[in-house]
């Protein structure tokens, strides 16, 4: 079996027909895209890492398919989740016209707020082999961006560092070990440091930054031939009379009132940013209560997670808070000046939504894909459940007919 990965170039010519040299006679094989399937029995990889590069991600659907022509998708939310989901169908469709829509972009964004930092917790009601390869999928995409040349701009980079346990944790081992490099359980040389904790994981792993990322995530989707929108949308409804074939929602918190999910509630998070440039190695309490992350720029110190929150203001008291329990961590803190400190509401539910279903739109009935409710774990598990969604829209673009035209 022959493959093709299809790499998407700056310009790309589609041939009309395909020729086979065979001795004396030469057939020409017409009907490109029909034909090209049948001989080369295209197949879907499962890895995709930087670039979308799955062997036939447009399906059976060429350049000159009527429906792949006419097609139009749009993603509404400018978070990492929102663009991370952009990409990948600008990408992969690269022949459907992709708008994203948001009424707020970086810096502005909840994704800003994050610290970005590749580790995670398991979503209760979702298989973990799902897990495990969403965030499997987003280290590697990750890890790749890391390894290059675009990896300052990007604002991608390796972090390596501990993660402590007061008691022992259930999972020794998270699920997630097997795709960070050098998971390894702390000896009790390295946590004699940390009095206070009983277990401890060492382990190298990605920190994503998103005032870096969000607009290089940007600037690759117009490249990719994506449009951007600045608009507030209330109400799916207000997206009907723009006739988009599918509405990709990553709202994100939005989603509560976007789509009327009552499972989506705010768990809000208080942050620091402090210039301590000494501090090499991240330090995170295994209940994800206090954390300190050496990054580009500056070092971020957290948190809270305060449940059903909605306060965007800074709260000094929180601040002080966040300071003392850090410096229990590390003593030196308590000389870093505080460069900023800003507050973001984490998109939370049970269970993250990663589904397709059909909702009336005036008078049409619309595929509606959903990727939202992400928590804490947006920046985590974005590329995973940006490929999950892309899959969704392949889907709904293929059972669809192709629209009439006027």
């Amino acid at each position: 079996m022959r493959s093709w990965v299809y790499h998407r170039p700056t310009s790309i010519r589609t041939p009309t027909a395909v020729f086979l040299d065979i001795g004396p006679l030469a057939f020409i094989l017409v009907e490109f895209s029909a034909q090209l399937k049948q001989f080369l029995q295209l197949s879907t990889p499962s890895n995709e890492h930087w670039t979308c590069t799955r062997d036939a991600l447009v399906g059976n659907c060429g350049e000159n398919h009527p429906m792949m022509k006419s097609m139009t998708v749009v993603v509404v939310g400018g978070g990492v989740v929102g663009f991370s989901t952009a990409v990948c169908i600008a990408e992969a469709l690269p022949y459907c016209s992709v708008t994203l829509i948001a009424d707020r972009f970086t810096p502005d964004t909840t994704s800003d707020v994050a610290a970005g930092i590749l580790i995670c917790s398991p979503f209760p009601d979702i298989p973990l082999e799902q897990q495990q390869r969403w965030f499997k999928e987003t280290i590697d995409h990750l890890l790749a961006i890391a390894q290059s040349e675009q990896a300052s701009e990007a604002g991608v980079l390796l972090s390596s560092g501990w993660q402590i346990h007061k008691e022992l944790p259930v999972d020794k081992v998270p699920f997630w070990s097997a795709f960070v490099l050098g998971f390894r359980i702390m000896t009790d040389r390295e946590l004699k440091r940390f009095p206070d904790h009983k277990f401890g994981q060492a382990f190298t792993t990605v920190k994503c930054e998103c005032s870096n990322y969000l607009p290089w995530m940007e600037k690759r989707f117009r490249k990719a031939g994506g449009q951007v929108v600045k608009q507030k949308v209330n109400d799916l409804q207000e997206l009907s009379s723009q006739g988009y074939d599918v509405i990709v929602n990553c709202s994100g918190l939005g989603a509560k009132s976007l789509v009327g999910d009552s499972q989506v509630y705010p768990v809000r998070g208080q942050v620091l940013k402090v210039q301590a440039p000494w501090l090499q190695h991240f330090i995170r309490d295994g209940e994800g209560q206090s954390y300190i992350y050496p990054g580009m720029h500056s070092v971020t110190v957290g948190g809270t997670r305060q449940v059903d929150d909605w306060r965007l203001e800074v709260d000094p008291e929180d601040s002080q808070d966040i300071l003392e329990r850090c410096s229990s961590l590390e003593p030196s803190l308590s000389r870093a000046r505080v460069l900023g400190e800003s507050v973001g509401l984490r998109p939370s539910r049970k269970n993250v939504r990663v589904e397709r279903e059909m909702v009336l739109l005036g008078s049409r009935q619309v595929p509606v894909v959903h990727n939202y409710g992400h928590g804490g774990w947006g920046v985590s598990l974005s590329w995973g459940t940006a490929l999950e969604a892309l899959g969704l829209v392949r889907k709904c673009l293929h059972e669809r007919p192709p629209r009439a035209r006027l």
